[in-house]
């Protein structure tokens, strides 16, 4: 079996079209319908599931156009990250041979050695702690977004701008949407940052440092309702090896060949994200500096 002809796909992946309606209804509900709390931590779910659909769509779904699937998840439920930049740096992060490079892989959680040195002590004591995985899901959505911002900031060219004066109308609308609600604004700023937060648990740990690159991403073998929320990207290197495959497809995939996989990527695996929490919550497990990195 060749990895191209099972990226090929035909017809419209209706379980997406109809999961994208479904997150847009579930996002009104906690809203306009449920008591403050529980829409704020039921918003903060559907706008993490609402970020995974966007990554489903970057990869060419649930239409064969592609103008028309980006229409359908531009909304910026999480207001902080253009669609368009997101759309344009995660594809820079598909070509597999710069996966985890500090400078080349645009979604890297590693810095050079020299980077790391020069930082002041208190910015590596926040670095330090947001690489646990507690500091990760408390830290993260604020670190992940002042280091987008900067990348934007001092990057600044034609596509940037471009992305940014496509994202203001987009999240005026939603910021409208949301005012109008009974749900306050303050409150919906802490449902978009518990969604980014839910989504610090599938970043994680998606990548590591290895000398290979077809060594660098994980398999979270039992997903449980997080598998659903990232869309089956705890499989994440059968998503990596097969980025054209609808969400609903990879865990039949991986069953069919699992062992392929597992030497594909040196083994790189974890049984659930239980294991993952009772590993990491407190302890870090990656150096903030890449270890294998040299220019």
């Amino acid at each position: 079996m060749r990895q191209r002809s099972i990226g090929t796909r035909a017809g419209i992946a209706w379980p997406t079209v109809w999961l994208i309606i479904a997150c847009y209804l579930a996002w009104g509900v906690a809203l306009w319908v449920m008591p403050l709390r529980m829409g704020v931590v039921f918003g903060g779910i559907t706008i993490a599931l609402h970020a995974s659909l966007q990554h489903e769509v970057i990869h060419g779904h649930p239409f064969a156009r592609q103008w028309l699937n980006d229409l359908l998840i531009w909304p910026p439920l999480m207001l902080t990250v253009p669609y368009a930049r997101f759309k344009a740096t995660h594809l820079a992060h598909h070509h597999d041979e710069v996966i985890t490079d500090p400078y080349d892989d645009p979604e890297s959680n590693f810095l050079s050695e020299n980077t790391w040195r020069e930082l002041p002590a208190v910015i590596q004591l926040v670095l330090r702690a947001n690489n646990a995985l507690a500091g990760r899901l408390a830290l993260g959505p604020l670190v992940g977004t002042v280091a987008f911002l900067m990348s934007e900031w001092r990057t600044c060219d034609a596509a940037v701008l471009r992305g940014w004066a496509l994202h203001l109308p987009a999240l005026a609308v939603v910021v409208a949407a949301v005012t109008a609600s009974p749900m306050p604004l303050w409150a919906y700023l802490i449902a978009a940052y518990l969604g980014m937060s839910i989504l610090k648990l599938r970043t994680y740990l998606e990548h590591r440092a290895h000398e290979r690159a077809s060594g660098r991403s994980v398999i979270v073998e039992r997903g449980g309702v997080f598998g659903f929320l990232f869309l089956n990207n705890n499989l994440h290197v059968v998503h990596h090896m097969h980025p054209r495959v609808a969400w609903y497809r990879l865990p039949a995939l991986y069953r069919a060949r699992k062992d392929h996989y597992l030497r594909r990527n040196g083994g790189y695996v974890y049984g659930s994200y239980a294991e993952v929490f009772a590993r990491y919550f407190w302890r870090a497990k990656d150096p903030v500096a890449h270890p294998l990195w040299r220019r």
